[in-house]
């Protein structure tokens, strides 16, 4: 695994070796070596904030740097080409991540780059964002085969990248999404495949409540992501009672734990 795109590019067993290597970091957190005199470059088309700061602090742990790029410092496609990025950082850092708009960027970035790149989030995947939770989730579970994750929102970026680790790692998965809002067909189909292999159970449902009965874990997201902001209006009115409230949670397993993957529009998504 040299690129990082999408779960659906990797394996179980990476996914299982990351969350591992995850784990011991985590148990001793003093500074590292391992990627010493190592520099990263955040290509972010969209401005973050827990996304910069984790991989800011998160190589610096590891004993190497991180350049940022942000909207204004490249404007990918139209001052210059994916393409012609990918080959110039390639000449002065070690590995690139990208936060963007299109998957396809993300795609072109890596096929022209000579380091690793790393999808830090696109419209269709946010693979970083779900390898976190799941090692939230075994954490605070101790395994991840059987659990039962409630989705309520949107078919987003989070809820696909969702499908697909779950679906590796035997977790299974019951989504609510308004009509109009599923996730991509070719994730629940990938997700559904994956999870005959893993005994996980993936299944669309029409309601909330239908989500939310019997979770281990209750997920929401905004309604309204970065760059939808002229869907507001018309996001408000299809997501109404698609709300995750303490009237789900009561549906939920008495140990359940809700998870967002932030910032939080409290009064509307939760």
């Amino acid at each position: 695994m040299s690129d990082l795109l999408s779960l659906q590019d990797v394996t179980a067993g990476d996914v299982n070796r990351l969350l591992r290597s995850a784990a011991q970091l985590k148990r001793a957190p003093r500074l590292r070596r391992h990627l010493a005199g190592k520099m990263l470059a955040l290509v972010f088309q969209k401005p973050s904030t827990r996304t910069r700061v984790s991989f800011e602090v998160g190589i610096y742990q590891l004993g190497g740097q991180a350049t940022y790029l942000g909207p204004d410092d490249i404007q990918l496609g139209v001052r210059e080409e994916v393409r012609d990025v990918a080959r110039t950082l390639s000449r002065y850092v070690d590995g690139i991540v990208m936060r963007t708009f299109k998957q396809s960027q993300v795609e072109e970035m890596a096929q022209f780059a000579s380091v690793p790149v790393i999808n830090g989030l696109s419209d269709q995947e946010h693979p970083c964002q779900a390898l976190s939770d799941l090692f939230t989730m075994q954490e605070r579970f101790r395994k991840l085969s059987g659990l039962t994750v409630g989705y309520i929102g949107d078919g987003n970026n989070v809820l696909n990248s969702l499908l697909e680790g779950c679906s590796l790692l035997g977790a299974h998965v019951q989504f609510a999404a308004p009509n109009g809002y599923q996730p991509s067909s070719k994730t629940v189909r990938f997700a559904m495949l994956q999870g005959q292999r893993s005994r996980a159970r993936v299944r669309r449902v029409t309601e909330p409540e239908a989500a939310a009965r019997g979770a281990d874990v209750l997920y929401t997201d905004v309604w309204t992501s970065m760059g939808q902001e002229g869907e507001q209006r018309a996001r408000r009115q299809a997501f109404r009672g698609f709300q995750l409230n303490e009237r789900l949670l009561r549906l939920a397993k008495p140990r359940c734990v809700v998870m967002h993957c932030l910032p939080a529009h409290r009064g509307e998504e939760i």
